[in-house]
């Protein structure tokens, strides 16, 4: 028996398949109080137990609510004397230009929790100034004595020289041995220093929480009989085990959704559809992503909380573009009144006011109701009787009658302006990124993916739905197919011309054999082992750039004029235009 449970906002979904094929699911409604108690009720209304499982993997929304909610540890930072604000200056440029009340993100990290540490590298790796042992002693004291609860380490250029950032983590060890510490080169060892502060700060953040987490999990499953091989979904679209999401909890940020993309891969790869978008609806938001050729999208510039006020986290993120609009997104309306839905949202409690729990806020989910679109004796597998007439008070109170509509035009109000809402994450990852709909195929997942796909297709003149088997399930059913993922970067800035095969053949040796010490403890054997590589390129003055895979043999190479040419597609095909 292979079990896969997923942890939404709203719902608490579970997979099960066995050996026959036989396959069980539930659903039941999140626990925010208690997770484990979200899947213990999956587990019972599956029929399943745990004791005769094999394999368990599991992702959940624990790490980005952390983050949202700002509810993580008490951190502190150490780092390069003269560099402790880098964190909080962050980068020059102005997501809303117009926007008089902007505001910068505000730091996970307090400045007076931001501490520096006399030591200073060369890009190249070489040594300026060696570590003062002193001036690391005396930050860790300071940071013990404030109470933090977990420490962030990032240096001037550790990606390219990690004695320091090593050091530090033995100081650490032997002088505060109850933090938990992130260092950064064991995060991410690529340069923009903005950027990798703030990936090694988030992992701190979040580190204690979830390791907290996974422990009381990994109890529960061994009190119910649990003795097989439990992994953790992450972000990049592939599992981990259970130690590694301890060190590295920052890759299951997005953990929950990405589940449901490589599913509707797999499903494409099946069908022979080369070009999806699959589109996930849940309770509180809705999420879109672009298949390509069976791969998802993997983006590096990826926000916790959005481009505007969020969080930048520069590891390897399945491309996905979330909205504030699921079945449980309250519709409002605003002082000039305007009909709004979203982002707020009545979760698991209360809910819609359908549920009959208290809630009072007309949703997507009620106005789906009163148009028929629902069946309210089986809803959650009967696990909930739908209230309609509570649903068409709410409905009536705080839409219908301000607005002088009926109930029934009052509920397709609401639905129109869902959908509209929901289909600008499906433009944002085709239209803007310069992939025309009318060449994909929409793969809709969640609660309520299957209810609005087909508004969404012509809305975009998507040309046809596939609607997948158990659409409710789906992101539990893709962590079945997920395969052990890991991704490994290393800055190593080169001229094309000036840069012979066997260098980036030595640079990705080290890559490679971080990757498969990392498989080999996680218990894949070599011959399971798959290596992709990648070359970061970009032009002469560009300041980014894109992954552009390598299949050559490196060490013997000595004419790049190949790779050459496939970068030349890829930013004609990305920009519209090549050098």
């Amino acid at each position: 028996m292979r079990i896969a449970v997923d942890i939404g906002g709203t719902f608490t979904d579970l997979v099960a398949v066995d050996d026959d094929g036989q396959v069980s699911r539930s659903k039941s409604l999140t626990t925010p109080d208690d997770l484990a108690r979200g899947i213990g009720d999956c587990l019972t209304g599956a029929n399943v137990a745990v004791a005769g499982a094999n394999f368990f993997v599991h992702g959940s929304t624990v790490t980005i609510n952390a983050v949202l909610e700002r509810k993580g540890a008490r951190t502190g930072l150490i780092t390069t004397k003269g560099f402790r604000d880098v964190y909080e200056i962050g980068r020059g440029n102005r997501p809303e230009g117009y926007n008089l009340f902007f505001k910068r993100p505000v730091p996970l990290v307090p400045r007076d929790l931001r501490l520096e540490v006399d030591e200073r590298l060369y890009a190249t790796g070489e040594v300026l100034t060696p570590l003062d042992e002193t001036s690391a002693a005396t930050a860790i004291d300071v940071l013990k004595k404030a109470g933090v609860e977990s420490v962030a380490v990032c240096l001037l250029h550790s990606y390219a020289n990690a004695a320091h950032e090593q050091r530090l983590g033995e100081l650490l060890r032997t002088q505060f041995p109850e933090a938990y510490v992130s260092l950064s080169h064991e995060i991410l060892r690529e340069f923009r220093e903005y950027e990798r502060t703030s990936t090694t700060a988030l992992n701190s953040y979040v580190g204690p929480l979830v390791r907290r987490y996974l422990v009381s999990l990994e109890k529960m499953l061994g009190a119910a009989g649990f003795h097989g091989t439990f992994r953790v979904m992450q972000s990049n679209g592939g599992v981990m085990s259970a130690e590694t999401a301890k060190k590295m909890p920052v890759t299951m940020m997005e953990s929950g959704p990405v589940a449901g993309v490589i599913a509707a891969a797999r499903l494409g790869e099946a069908l022979g559809c080369r070009h999806i978008i699959s589109f996930d609806m849940g309770g509180t938001t809705a999420k879109s992503s672009l298949i390509k050729d069976f791969h998802p999208e993997v983006t590096s510039s990826y926000y916790v909380g959005g481009y505007v006020t969020g969080h930048p986290m520069m590891l390897p993120v399945v491309d996905i573009v979330e909205v504030g609009n699921g079945g449980g997104s309250i519709a409002w309306i605003d002082p000039a009144g305007g009909l709004k839905v979203g982002p707020q949202s009545a979760g698991a409690a209360p809910g819609p006011a359908c549920y009959g729990k208290g809630g009072v806020d007309p949703t997507v989910t009620d106005a789906n109701l009163i148009a028929g679109r629902i069946d309210p004796e089986y809803f959650l597998g009967s696990g909930i009787r739908l209230q309609r007439d509570q649903a068409a008070a709410a409905v009536m109170a705080k839409v219908g009658k301000p607005l002088g509509l009926s109930l029934e035009e009052a509920a397709l109000g609401i639905l129109t302006i869902a959908n509209f809402n929901m289909s600008l994450s499906v433009r944002a990852v085709s239209v803007e990124k310069g992939y025309d709909p009318r060449d994909c195929v929409l793969v809709p997942s969640g609660g309520g993916g299957a209810l609005h796909a087909i508004a969404i297709a012509r809305e975009l003149a998507v040309p046809r739905v596939i609607i997948p088997p158990m659409p409710a399930h789906f992101s539990a059913l893709g962590m079945l197919m997920a395969d052990l993922k890991h991704d490994y970067v290393q800055t190593f800035v080169r001229e094309l011309a000036d840069t012979s095969g066997a260098q980036i053949a030595d640079a990705f040796a080290v890559l490679e054999k971080s990757a498969a010490d990392t498989l080999r403890e996680e218990g894949c054997k070599p011959e399971q082992m798959v290596l992709r590589r990648f070359l970061d390129m970009r032009y002469r003055g560009q300041e980014y750039t894109l992954p552009v895979p390598v299949t050559e043999e490196l060490r013997t190479l000595t004419d790049f004029s190949a790779i050459r040419a496939r970068f030349d597609q890829m930013h004609q095909d990305h920009y519209g235009h090549s050098a």
